[in-house]
């Protein structure tokens, strides 16, 4: 999932602090009334930053883990996320009060899910099996657009509906990026109806795998797979998420206020079955971006919890133990469109991953005990024995981080360059790094550039952008290079490789390789362990080894504050923090 980390540049202070905190925010941000108390003042609002306006908050839509972690608070799927009593997130039932898991004996599996009779949506009508089988539909439908959509993809009948079947007629269409007509085959997508899910009767969900999917559980956790009502998408359209009155949700929560660019606020959802057990009356999730202006109000006490602080205090705080860390299974990296000369060259962009010092970016600019990293899979994430040795060191480097390495990659790194026709970056044009707008972003964007000029010789102006904006650059290919995450949605090496398969709805670089598709086909179509994570290696090394469609640079650690009076906060590796178990510590 990609990481959004603070991402479009507005930051709304409340009234009462409009004279302390005027002035950080940018060009468009106004004063703006706080959201409205819900109850007595006395009651407990729980008051966070996670990012600044979301692309989206549709549980199919949203690609983004800060709009993850409040899609998490409103919606609520057949599995959840639970606290273990120290801190942890355990993958436990949800809205589903049993799972019953059948093995075929051609090799397919059914799980049969009975509904908690309790499961209500927040307008107190009542959650059925056709709110999931519409959900699911749904996110296999192209139409839909969800670049999540391959998540359901071992749910049989998935690859007719989404990727349909080669008719071997073709029809004339026009080229909407060269504007010149072209001759396409014609596709023939299958009903939604073929997707294997099936509602028996109210309180049952069936779903159907073509094979025996260790992480599937984990797949009835994530966002994307919630129930959302299809009598309100109907009526509303992609505006259904907009208003309180129509982003009908089944969670712990429920949306009370979206003042955007501001917050989004949610109460107490009173049709939840666990309402007695929840913490806060509301979480307000302020939409900042600004590191010093979030720093400023976690100071003043306006927020209990930030996940950004400016540069220049990050080891300050974490000397004083202010500010904390935890493991992070993601990466950051350089993504390249492959498409777009240079780029288009495979040593090119080895020359480009080659020459960053990637120890520099963790120990002088992140400081915040990431590793430099040496692949695309980062470390924790399992390989086919995950007792043993994880994906990572199963699959080793592939380049070396050492600093004394460094000037042999650089001397590689121009080598390369020279054989696609640049020596010493002669010819080379100018090219556009895109980044969203963040301090720690622009130091690091600030760093290559130098790196790239000094080493190669290559120039390369910074653009930084809003979030939605650059979600809507990326996706739409009209970038050269752009600073992208991904973090792991489940703790699987194909939370990572497949998104790279081609025209996966994640894959931003427009990347295509039929041997890597095969090894990723490979891994699908196994039931063996050792095989699937063979398949899932040789694909990484066509992916990194071969092609190195993006130069990784870090892999993650995710650090916080936390207001000391909070209790019961937990937190998933996966980057997921859980806040409507929280409390407020006695005096």
């Amino acid at each position: 999932m990609r990481r959004t980390k603070k991402a479009i540049a507005f930051f709304i202070a409340l009234m009462m602090l409009a004279s302390v905190l005027a002035g950080c925010g940018e060009d468009n941000v106004t004063q703006s009334a706080a959201p409205s108390a819900t109850t007595a003042a006395s009651n407990f609002d729980l008051s966070l930053c996670l990012t600044s306006e979301p692309t989206t908050i549709d549980p199919a839509l949203n690609a983004a883990v800060d709009g993850a972690i409040m899609i998490q608070h409103f919606f609520e799927g057949l599995m959840k996320w639970a606290d273990d009593g120290e801190g942890n997130a355990k993958l436990v039932l949800g809205q589903a009060a049993s799972m019953d898991k059948v093995v075929n004996s051609d090799g397919t599996v059914t799980y049969t899910f009975k509904l908690r009779p309790d499961a209500k949506w927040s307008d107190g009508t009542a959650v059925t099996a056709n709110d999931f089988v519409y959900s699911w539909q749904r996110l296999a439908t192209p139409a839909t657009a969800a670049g999540y959509a391959a998540m359901i993809d071992m749910v049989k009948g998935y690859n007719e509906v989404h990727n349909g079947t080669p008719t071997g007629k073709f029809e004339t269409k026009t080229n909407a990026d060269t504007g010149l007509a072209e001759e396409v085959e014609v596709i023939d997508y299958a009903d939604p109806g073929t997707l294997s899910v099936s509602a028996p009767d109210a309180g049952t969900f069936v779903v159907t795998l073509t094979y025996d999917c260790s992480y599937f559980q984990e797949i009835c956790a994530f966002p994307a797979t919630y129930p959302v009502r299809k009598d309100i998408i109907d009526s509303q359209g992609d505006q259904w998420t907009f208003t309180p009155e129509t982003y009908m949700s089944n969670g712990p929560y429920k949306l009370s206020e979206w003042k955007h660019n501001s917050y989004i606020k949610g109460v107490k959802n009173n049709n939840y079955y666990d309402l007695a057990k929840l913490g806060p009356d509301s979480l307000t999730f302020y939409l900042m971006d600004d590191a010093s202006a979030i720093y400023s109000a976690f100071k003043s006490g306006t927020l209990q919890f930030i996940e950004n602080v400016p540069n220049d205090e990050v080891a300050t705080l974490l000397k004083s133990g202010e500010l904390q860390l935890e493991d992070y299974l993601g990466t950051s990296y350089a993504c390249f469109n492959v498409n777009k000369a240079p780029f288009d060259d495979a040593r090119v962009r080895e020359a480009l991953s080659l020459a960053i010092d990637r120890n520099y970016i963790v120990e002088k600019v992140n400081q915040t005990g990431e590793n430099a990293a040496t692949a695309f899979v980062p470390n924790g994430i399992y390989d086919a024995d995950s007792s043993a040795e994880d994906f990572r060191s199963v699959g080793g480097d592939y380049y070396s981080v050492k600093t004394e390495d460094y000037e042999a990659n650089c001397e590689k790194a121009r080598q390369l360059l020279s054989d696609a026709g640049y020596p010493n970056g002669e010819g080379f044009p100018t090219v556009e790094y895109l980044y969203n707008k963040d301090d720690r972003n622009e130091a690091v964007a600030e760093a290559l550039q130098q790196m790239w000029k000094t080493e190669l010789g290559v120039s390369l102006t910074l653009s930084s952008q809003d979030w939605g904006v650059v979600m809507q650059t990326v996706f739409s290919g009209e970038f050269q290079i752009a600073r992208f995450t991904w973090t792991a949605d489940y703790n699987d090496p194909a939370s990572f490789l497949d998104i790279w398969y081609t025209n996966n709805g994640n894959n931003v670089t427009g990347y295509s390789n039929p041997k890597f598709d095969e090894q990723i086909d490979i891994a699908k179509a196994s039931t063996e362990p050792a095989k699937r994570m063979e398949a899932y290696h040789k694909a990484e090394d066509i992916l990194i080894g071969d092609d190195m469609v993006v130069a990784p640079l870090s892999f993650f650690t995710q650090m916080y504050m936390l207001d000391p009076t909070i209790e019961g906060v937990y937190y998933s590796p996966l980057g997921y923090f859980f806040f409507g178990y929280a409390s407020k510590a006695a005096a």
